[in-house]
C-alpha cells in the first residue's frame, strides 16, 4: 500500500442521499431479520416483543436528535470519539475507539456475514454447514474490505444500490405480504398474543431491539466525508432513524400477520419462515436468496464507516500510526480498512451469532450513553459556541434517551451476566493498553 507520509483531511463528496443510506444500510440488517425469534424466546409475548420494536425506535430517534447537534458543531470523521476527546478527555476517546475496533464494527461484519450464509442455506444455493457458513463469512469479509480500500467512489456507488435493494425487498415483501398473502389479523385478538409473558426479560428483548436499530448515529462517523454538514448530517440522522423504525414495526406485523408467535419463537430465519407461509416453500426460498444479497448492505457499511474512527483516532495520536494513513490514490483510511476486515475475520472463526449479538448490544451501548451526557456538559461550559443545529426537544428528548437506555443496560446485565461481563472486560481490557502506549506520549507531551 502506498500512503504519504503525512496524514490528510479526507475528501468532502457524500450528500444527503449517501449519508441517509449509510444510517439505513446500518440499521437494517442482521437484526431485523433475526430477532424476533430470538425476542419471543426471551419475554413469550408477542405484545411485549412489539412493544420493545416500538420503544427501541423511539430511543433510537431521541439518540440521532442529540448526535446530530454534536456532529454539526465537530464535522469531523470518528463520531462519538471526537466528542468524547472533547468532552472527558483522550481515555474514554480512546476506549470508544478500542471497543469499536472489536465491537462496534469487526463484530456486527462477522455476525452478519454469518446470518448471509444462513439464508443463502435456506435459499438452497448451498448447504447449511457450520465450517460451510464461516467460509462463506470470510469470503465476504475479504470482498468488501478490498472494495472499500480501492477507494471511495465506488464503494459509495455500491453502498446506495445494495441499500435501495434492501429497501425494495422490504418494502415489496410488506406489500406483498398484507395484500396477496394467505395471512390473518386474527392474531390481535388472541389472548395469548398480548399475554402477560415475562416482562422480566423486557429489557434483555431491549437490548436485542437496540442491536437491531444500532446505526442510527451512523452519518455521524462520516461527517467529516460529507457535504454541508450543518445540512446534510441533521437530515440524514432523523430520516433515516424514521424510515427504519416504521419498516420494522411493518415488518413485524407482516411476520404475525403469517405466522403465529409460538411458531416463531427461537427461530433465526424469520423471514424465511413467514413467507413460506403467506406464498410457498418456492417463494421463500427465493425470499432467502435476496435476504442475504440485502444484507450485503450493512456489511459493507460496517466496512465503510469502522476504519474512519481508527483513522481519526491514529490522526489525533490515539492509535497505532499506521492508521492514520491516507492512501496517495485511493484516499482511503487503508491501514483501518485492512486491520479491521482481519479483526472481522478472526471474530467469524471463533465466534457464534447469538453470543455475538448480545456481546454487542451491551458494549454499544456505554459510549453513546456517555456521549449524549456530554451534550449537556457542552452547553454548560462552551455555551456560545456555534450550533448549526439544536438537538429538538432539549432537554426532554436526550434525557429521555440516557434514562432509557441506562435502565436497558442495568436489565440486560442482570439477566444475561455472562455476555454483558465479556463486553465489559473488552472495554476494561483498553485501559492497560492506553498506558503503556498513548498514555506515556501524554505524559511526556
Amino acid at each position: 500500500m502506498k500512503a504519504t507520509e503525512a496524514t490528510r483531511s479526507l475528501p468532502r463528496r457524500l450528500g444527503v442521499g449517501t449519508a441517509t443510506s449509510v444510517v439505513v444500510a446500518n440499521m437494517i440488517g442482521t437484526g431485523i431479520f433475526t430477532l424476533t425469534g430470538f425476542m419471543l424466546g426471551h419475554v413469550e409475548s408477542g405484545g411485549l416483543v412489539l412493544l420493545a420494536w416500538v420503544a427501541g425506535g423511539l430511543i433510537a430517534l431521541a439518540g440521532a436528535l442529540s448526535y446530530a447537534e454534536l456532529a454539526t458543531m465537530m464535522p469531523h470523521a470518528g463520531g462519538e470519539y471526537v466528542y468524547l476527546r472533547e468532552v472527558y478527555g483522550p481515555l474514554p476517546a480512546f476506549l470508544t475507539g478500542w471497543t469499536s475496533f472489536f465491537v462496534g464494527f469487526a463484530a456486527p461484519i462477522a455476525a452478519t456475514g454469518m446470518a448471509f450464509a444462513a439464508y443463502l442455506g435456506k435459499a438452497g444455493v448451498v448447504p447449511n454447514s457450520r465450517l460451510g457458513d464461516k467460509g462463506i463469512a470470510v469470503a465476504l469479509v475479504v470482498l468488501f474490505t478490498a472494495l472499500h480500500y480501492t477507494g471511495l467512489r465506488w464503494g459509495a456507488r455500491v453502498q446506495n444500490l445494495l441499500t435501495a435493494l434492501k429497501l425494495v425487498l422490504l418494502g415489496g415483501l410488506i406489500a406483498a405480504g398484507f395484500f396477496a398473502g394467505s395471512g390473518s389479523w386474527a392474531f390481535l385478538n388472541h389472548g395469548s398474543f398480548w399475554n402477560a409473558g415475562r416482562p422480566a426479560q423486557l429489557g434483555v428483548t431491549l437490548l436485542l431491539a437496540m442491536f437491531a436499530y444500532s446505526g442510527w448515529n451512523a452519518a455521524a462517523y462520516i461527517a467529516e466525508e460529507v457535504r454541508d454538514p450543518a445540512r446534510t448530517l441533521p437530515r440524514s440522522l432523523a430520516l433515516g432513524t424514521v424510515v427504519v423504525m416504521a419498516l420494522y414495526l411493518l415488518f413485524n406485523l407482516l411476520l404475525f400477520y403469517a405466522v403465529p408467535a409460538e411458531g416463531l419463537r427461537g427461530v433465526v430465519t424469520v423471514g424465511e419462515s413467514a413467507v413460506k407461509r403467506l406464498f410457498s416453500e418456492r417463494a421463500a426460498a427465493g425470499f432467502s436468496l435476496l435476504v442475504s444479497l440485502a444484507l450485503l448492505s450493512s456489511l459493507s457499511a460496517y466496512v465503510l464507516i469502522g476504519p474512519r474512527v481508527y483513522y481519526a483516532m491514529a490522526r489525533d495520536g490515539l492509535f497505532f500510526r499506521a492508521a492514520a494513513h491516507v492512501h496517495d490514490r485511493f484516499q482511503t483510511p487503508g491501514y483501518s480498512i485492512v486491520a479491521q476486515g482481519i479483526c472481522a475475520v478472526a471474530l467469524v472463526l471463533s465466534g457464534t451469532f447469538e453470543d455475538l449479538v448480545k456481546y454487542i448490544g451491551f458494549a454499544l451501548g456505554v459510549f453513546p450513553w456517555m456521549t449524549i451526557a456530554g451534550l449537556f456538559v457542552l452547553r454548560r461550559r462552551a455555551p456560545n459556541c456555534a450550533r448549526p443545529y439544536r438537538v429538538w426537544g432539549y432537554p426532554l428528548v436526550p434525557l429521555f434517551y440516557l434514562g432509557a437506555s441506562a435502565w436497558i443496560l442495568v436489565v440486560a446485565f442482570y439477566n444475561s451476566p455472562h455476555t454483558s461481563l465479556a463486553a465489559v472486560v473488552t472495554v476494561l481490557a483498553g485501559i492497560p493498553v492506553y498506558w503503556l502506549t498513548v498514555g506515556r506520549k501524554e505524559q511526556r507531551s
